[in-house]
């Protein structure tokens, strides 16, 4: 059986004879040519980080943002096509608000996460639209339920982290985390892991510029999902840069 997708990547809803699905594959192909991102978590809180690639020195600093905050203690990441993530992250904003109107408190990060991950898949069944080529990551902290951490891929699948990566230093990244134990890691360890990740896996000969952006959302936040906040994101990029540094003094010897 053949695995190239002639005449069988047309649709989304038709499978090839080796039973796979081409458009999620492409969608898939789109996620891994996005920036990295990681999600870490660890006793108190969550952090998501990104390498926010620069592509023109003429977008302001804001341009091009890959995290979001989705409710009060809720933050969500994207790897992938930054249009199709904006998307996601209306259709989560919505899903939140609904909830909150209905229930009158915050929506569980399990619940969105099922409900978004049930939005995707559906855009994989049907000729007539195109599956998302976005990989999402979630991120909560709640005193009832604690630390929170999942993501969904482009198929619609959906799973519960302790540390997770996409784009495209996602293997990089994994082989990184899969050296240390994130679930009793303190918050400034898990900032400090998240900026040395990101900077290891920035690949400078391919994407000579980058920006360091992360949320944290945990104990330290009281709860509260924020962007780039002081003191933690100086603390990332100092640490990232520092072990950068190390690295390459290392190889030059």
């Amino acid at each position: 059986m053949s695995s190239i997708g002639t005449g069988y990547d047309l649709s989304a809803s038709q499978f090839s004879p080796d039973g796979r699905v081409f458009q999620i594959d492409y969608a898939c192909k789109a996620v891994e040519k996005s920036g990295t991102v990681v999600g870490l978590r660890g006793r108190d809180g969550v952090v998501l980080a990104v390498e926010k690639i620069v592509t023109s020195n003429l977008y302001e600093s804001d341009a091009g943002a890959r995290i979001f905050t989705i409710d009060k203690n809720i933050g969500l990441a994207i790897a992938g096509l930054l249009a199709d993530g904006r998307y996601i992250v209306d259709i989560a904003r919505q899903e939140a608000a609904n909830y909150r109107h209905q229930f009158e408190r915050t929506v569980p990060l399990k619940h969105l996460c099922e409900r978004i991950a049930a939005y995707v898949h559906a855009y994989t069944l049907y000729s007539a639209v195109r599956p998302f080529g976005v990989s999402v990551l979630l991120s909560a902290w709640t005193e009832e339920h604690g630390p929170q951490l999942y993501k969904i891929e482009p198929s619609g699948s959906s799973f519960g982290y302790f540390a997770c990566a996409s784009g495209k230093a996602k293997q990089q990244a994994k082989t990184e985390m899969e050296k240390f134990t994130f679930a009793e890691m303190s918050t400034e360890d898990l900032v400090q892991n998240a900026g040395k990740i990101i900077y290891q896996v920035h690949d400078e000969l391919k994407d000579r510029d980058f920006r360091f952006e992360m949320s944290l959302v945990g104990k330290a936040t009281d709860g509260v999902h924020r962007i780039n906040p002081k003191p933690w994101h100086p603390m990332a990029i100092e640490a990232g840069e520092a072990f950068k540094n190390e690295d390459d003094s290392d190889n030059d010897i």
